[in-house]
């Protein structure tokens, strides 16, 4: 059954404070106490974790035998001024509550009249309605007058530890169970994407046998053999073997969700960490001093598409004596070339402007002295 209305102020805490975005782990915490505030603003770049928390709001708040009549969804760019009103003050149905769902409120411009409607009622939102905003991943700007007037929820891209953890509970909601090494490769081999982590989970759901899935499973649903992932494509070239990071392009360029963009988003990431880890080895730090450093700067920056920062932390640390500055400067320029010849290049010559990427940076550029 649903929560009853949250008592006292505490579930609205967050409007009209200025107060910082909420985690969706704060969410989801206080939805699971019944403390449901009367609107929330959903932003970022993770469009699974919005989908995410909105269920949970639904979930929480609607008995699912009254849910048809108290659940409205809509798209702000479609919805005028008199509908968003009406969507906002209509009372619940038999009900204590009802939600509405106003998705692609980046649409609205400033001067909007839909959008003022919003606001206005955003400062001095019904108790009977809880008002979900869904701004889309393709604009991360958090709209202020939005996030100051209601409960702000940053959706960004999970670490790869937590992402792992993540396919736990998925799997478990898909009736199957997936193995902590076999979650931890399927993060590895795909990413931390949500959206292809679940489309891979779907397929395991539909084929899986009885038993727990382990990483042999993972991989042959996947098609990638071990030694064949873009990781070991990135690791070949920062360990100085272009020969292998040459070899490797084709397997895994193959791979479903793996584009040229993809490959080089990687090695820039993983540039510009290891620019600050040789900083850090210019300073003196080595071994744990040094691990240490760039795990912390992997935990502020919660840098996105990278498998557990702890191994990555060690990686960087292990490749920054070899990486001066002036090899990663120019690195960093082949990749920029790279981005560019990309951009103006049909998908099947993604190879060619890849591995001319590798050989200038793995045979031209000069080694550490």
């Amino acid at each position: 059954m649903p929560a009853a209305p949250a008592s006292g102020s505490r579930a609205a805490a967050g409007l009209s404070s200025g107060m910082p975005p909420q985690t969706i782990d704060a969410l989801l915490r206080s939805v699971r106490r019944g403390d449901v505030a009367p609107a929330y603003y959903f932003h970022g770049s993770e469009d699974v974790l919005k989908e995410e928390a909105v269920r949970a709001v639904v979930d929480r708040v609607l008995d699912p035998g009254l849910r048809d009549f108290n659940l409205d969804q809509r798209s702000a760019a479609q919805a005028d001024p008199e509908e968003v009103y009406s969507l906002c003050r209509t009372p619940a149905m038999m009900a204590d509550r009802r939600v509405v769902i106003l998705r692609d409120v980046e649409a609205w411009k400033r001067k909007t009249k839909a959008r003022t409607v919003a606001l206005d009622y955003l400062a001095k939102p019904s108790s009977g309605s809880v008002l979900l905003l869904i701004q889309g991943a393709g604009d991360e700007k958090e709209d202020k007058d939005l996030a100051r007037l209601a409960v702000s929820v940053a959706c960004e891209p999970l670490p790869p530890e937590r992402a792992a953890r993540w396919v736990h509970h998925r799997a478990k909601r898909l009736g199957i169970e997936v193995e902590s090494a076999a979650a931890e490769a399927l993060v590895r081999a795909v990413g931390a994407d949500l959206g292809a982590l679940a489309s891979e989970l779907e397929k395991l759901a539909a084929v899986s046998e009885a038993g727990p899935i382990g990483p042999d499973r993972v991989a042959a649903l996947v098609g990638i053999r071990h030694g064949e992932t873009q990781y070991d494509w990135r690791d070949a070239i920062f360990e100085g073997d272009p020969g292998r990071a040459a070899r490797l392009l084709e397997p895994v360029l193959d791979q479903a969700g793996v584009t040229g963009v993809k490959l080089l988003t990687l090695l820039g990431t993983t540039l510009v960490g290891l620019g600050v880890a040789r900083a850090a080895y210019d300073g003196n730090a080595r071994g744990s001093r040094l691990e240490d450093a760039v795990f912390r700067l992997l935990l502020r920056a919660r840098s996105y598409g990278l498998p557990s920062y702890k191994e990555e932390a060690r990686r960087w640390a292990r490749w920054a004596p070899a990486w001066p500055p002036a090899r990663i400067r120019g690195a960093l320029g082949a990749a920029l070339a790279a981005d560019t010849a990309l951009k103006n290049t049909t998908i099947s010559d993604e190879r060619g402007v890849l591995l001319d990427l590798v050989l200038r940076i793995g045979v031209t550029m000069p080694e550490a002295v």
